[in-house]
């Protein structure tokens, strides 16, 4: 996973080619630490041309407020031609869970 800024991340949402997911947390969440583990998990399972970015809300002000961010840990998964919203996830019980919604977004 990538550590980008709110204009790294603006930018890569901006713009069509591969599919994306970001990760969004806070540093002191122990639920975000665990979900960061399922994902990484998943990581090794996925495509590799999938980009896995993370990001600290607390960092992230327009992009929270832009796409409505309402609780951590949250998983913005992004087709790749970018015309759809993208989807959110905040509940992320499982590798299984977190795989189920990255593909089915990204295929």
């Amino acid at each position: 996973m990538k550590d980008m800024n709110q204009d790294e991340l603006m930018e890569l949402l901006g713009r069509p080619g591969e599919p994306l997911a970001v990760f969004l947390y806070t540093p002191l969440c122990g639920t975000c630490k665990a979900a960061r583990r399922m994902l990484e998990v998943a990581q090794h399972l996925l495509p590799p041309g999938l980009l896995i970015a993370e990001g600290n809300v607390n960092m992230l002000p327009g992009l929270i407020n832009t796409y409505r961010i309402s609780s951590v840990p949250a998983l913005m998964v992004v087709p790749a031609d970018r015309r759809a919203e993208p989807e959110i996830f905040y509940s992320m019980g499982s590798v299984e869970r977190v795989l189920d919604y990255i593909r089915r977004v990204t295929s």
